[in-house]
């Protein structure tokens, strides 16, 4: 988490346009059957291991990754960073009034700190009105909640049309920092079983995790 704070934070210093996206086991299975969405992933300038399952093969390849790093807990280390450096955070995507009442939170946790938010649509129909309430508020760290592979698309099709230095795919994460979607217990997310947590709580996510096995047998093939 250090490491990838860091790299943002310096991201931003740097300029420019990056996307930085949060990767679990499904995500590498998407991307395998829609090139959009892999182009979108290959252009990353930080891939996070959003999850147990990227942890464990990013060392089976050789990489020396510590621990996942979810958006859920990226987020309030980047609003804290925000506030210190007097940048803008902006909040775009998930059910309506999430983004809003987040964005309230976020600025009651950290004095000074300003968010935008907008709840948008994913579709290419709606970008313009985004994008015209993103540019008013000029945010140098912009978090994308539309889920994937739709987030990292949008990013990629509209998010480089505005200034933010850095844009980040972050799924869900609004829905459980503002208490909609309950959280696994600490001790299941430190022994890598928060999906199991998800699971149990939310069943329609078993289609989606159908792809693990497959996951894990095509990194076990892997030399």
């Amino acid at each position: 988490m250090g490491t990838a704070v860091t790299r943002i934070e310096a991201m931003v210093d740097e300029g420019g346009h990056h996307l930085v996206a949060t990767i679990n086991p499904e995500f590498v299975m998407l991307a395998r059957r829609d090139p959009d969405f892999a182009a979108a992933l290959e252009s990353a300038a930080l891939c996070l291991p959003d999850g147990s399952g990227v942890v464990w093969a990013a060392r089976r390849q050789g990489c020396a990754v510590g621990a996942p790093v979810t958006g859920v807990d990226l987020i309030p280390r980047l609003a804290e960073v925000c506030a210190r450096r007097g940048w803008k955070m902006f909040l775009l995507g998930a059910g309506p009034g999430v983004a809003a009442e987040l964005a309230a939170k976020l600025q009651a946790d950290h004095a000074g700190l300003v968010v935008g938010h907008h709840a948008g649509h994913a579709e290419p129909w709606a970008d313009e009105d985004a994008l015209t309430v993103i540019r008013e508020v000029r945010p140098q760290i912009l978090l994308v909640a539309f889920g994937a592979p739709r987030q990292e698309k949008w990013i990629e099709r509209a998010g480089r049309r505005i200034d933010s230095p850095v844009a980040i795919g972050v799924g869900g994460a609004f829905d459980y920092l503002t208490g909609r979607v309950p959280r696994a217990p600490a001790w299941m997310r430190r022994a890598g079983m928060e999906w199991t947590f998800r699971l149990v709580r939310q069943p329609w996510r078993a289609r989606r995790m159908a792809v693990l096995p497959g996951f894990a047998l095509r990194v076990l093939r892997e030399r």
